[in-house]
């Protein structure tokens, strides 16, 4: 496995799995997060620096609101000695007190250092964050984590997603 891919993994079981500690494995210390947030339903701060400011905003604060996260890469995998690296990314989590289930999706842009393939900036964009009432969250969580996790392909992603109605413009911008 490739130094990007590892990055890439090792950033989402971090904040898939509350565990900050491993985006040392994924950032390089003085890494930026920019966030472009295109949707009313979630908010993030627009500009972060450093690994600490990142692990506090995408896994800390993140990790108190929302469990049962799923983040998947939604394409194939950078390629080895990848300067650059560009895919759609898909999510199903559920809110931790009212239990509602969110499902979203949107673009990573991650650019790697060329010593170490370590992750110096990632800009996410966040295109649709959909609120589904709490008795969805079975059939979505059927559904996220039958998925090859964290790379899937847009097929399988959306062939198997349940048929829910607020749910249909993230998967149509999962297929186009």
């Amino acid at each position: 496995m490739n130094t990007a891919q590892l990055a890439i993994q090792h950033y989402i079981l971090a904040k898939d799995g509350n565990c900050p500690h491993l985006l040392s494995r994924a950032f390089v210390p003085e890494a930026t997060l920019d966030m472009v947030v295109r949707t009313g339903s979630i908010s993030f701060p627009p500009h972060v620096e450093g690994v600490a400011g990142i692990g506090d905003v995408l896994v800390r604060r993140f990790g108190q609101t929302f469990e049962n996260v799923y983040t998947f890469c939604v394409g194939q995998p950078p390629e080895e000695g990848a300067g650059t690296y560009q895919c759609k990314w898909l999510v199903g989590m559920s809110d931790k007190n009212s239990g509602e289930v969110r499902v979203g999706c949107g673009v990573y842009e991650w650019q790697f250092s060329a010593e170490s393939g370590l992750v110096e900036k990632l800009t996410i964009t966040i295109e649709h964050m959909k609120t589904l009432p709490a008795a969805d969250l079975g059939s979505v969580m059927k559904w996220v984590s039958g998925l090859s996790y964290p790379w899937c392909n847009s097929e399988a992603a959306v062939s198997d997603a349940p048929d829910i109605e607020a749910m249909g413009e993230v998967i149509q911008y999962l297929t186009v």
